[in-house]
């Protein structure tokens, strides 16, 4: 089963930063939107941030001063950088394509904020 692989997630005290990763076989990537997507506890997983293969990104409002979302299209590898975590932020992040496909999501890492 192909699956993407996210990693670089911990615990982290508010106001710090973290840079998630996220890689997979190239024919996931290649020519896609690319997207982060996070479910914090008790809530629906929502899409958090993507990025096509040009370039074009998309970060939703409510983070969009914090997190940005680079790739690099060589390595086939997503990244989401977050600056400024809050405790609102602890949540388990995937990627996945946008839109996303079931059989892609991946075991997601955990983002723990501490206030």
């Amino acid at each position: 089963q192909v699956q993407l692989v996210e990693s670089g997630g911990g615990l982290v005290q508010a106001g710090g930063s973290l840079t998630l990763s996220c890689t997979g076989s190239g024919s996931i990537f290649k020519a896609n939107v690319m997207g982060w997507y996070r479910q914090g506890p008790g809530k629906e997983r929502e899409l958090v941030a993507s990025i096509g293969s040009g370039g074009n990104r998309y970060v939703v409002p409510s983070v969009r001063a914090r997190f940005t979302i680079p790739r690099d299209n060589v390595k086939d590898t997503l990244y989401l950088q977050m600056n400024d975590l809050k405790s609102e932020d602890t949540a388990i992040y995937y990627c996945n394509r946008r839109p996303p496909r079931q059989e892609y999501w991946g075991q997601g890492t955990q983002v723990t904020v501490s206030s």
